[in-house]
């Protein structure tokens, strides 16, 4: 069983996370373990090179908590900046100790009073609970959920994002051996 260690206790990216796996990997078993490291980041990133260095520091944080494991993942939700509109994404990386993978998630953009409130200073998960009249959405169905009535879920944006940062973990002879600086 390979062991993978998730730099979050959000159980929506762990199911993501899962779930990826399970799909890239279907002849393997997985034994994930979540644990709490910080992304050195803003708590609400505001674009997408600072989402991306936020999930590659956990997924380096990750590994630096607990170095016996195959797999060590950061996933990091974020927004930008698009002319007037604020579009929202996260990325995915995941870490062995011969390969390192990226995927971003599609995005979609923030309706104008969820946007207002993110550029106030509000995370976003704080900014939908109160458009929508939620609690903790961030750990359940997300923005993308409430925007999209549930038919897409954080889980299920999340998961794809994994799958595309395990294309070099499931193609290693069409991708070199990265070290830990590249």
């Amino acid at each position: 069983m390979s062991k993978i260690i998730l730099a979050s206790q959000n159980p929506v990216k762990l199911q993501a996370t899962l779930n990826g796996f399970a799909a890239i990997f279907p002849d393997k078993s997985f034994d994930a373990q979540t644990v709490s490291v910080p992304s050195g980041v803003s708590d609400q990133p505001m674009s997408s090179e600072e989402t991306l260095q936020g999930a590659v520091n956990r997924a380096q944080g990750a590994r630096e908590w607990e170095n016996d494991a195959e797999y060590w993942v950061g996933i990091e939700g974020g927004v930008e900046q698009r002319g007037a509109e604020l579009e929202a994404f996260a990325w995915v990386v995941i870490l062995s100790q011969t390969q390192k993978g990226k995927g971003r998630t599609g995005s979609f953009f923030l309706p104008p009073q969820v946007a207002e409130l993110v550029r106030q200073g509000k995370e976003l998960g704080e900014a939908d609970d109160i458009v929508f009249g939620e609690s903790n959405s961030k750990q359940k169905n997300g923005a993308v959920g409430l925007l999209t009535g549930n038919v897409i879920d954080r889980t299920q944006l999340y998961q794809q994002a994994v799958m595309l940062a395990l294309i070099p973990f499931l193609n290693p002879t069409l991708f070199p051996i990265q070290t830990e600086n590249e």
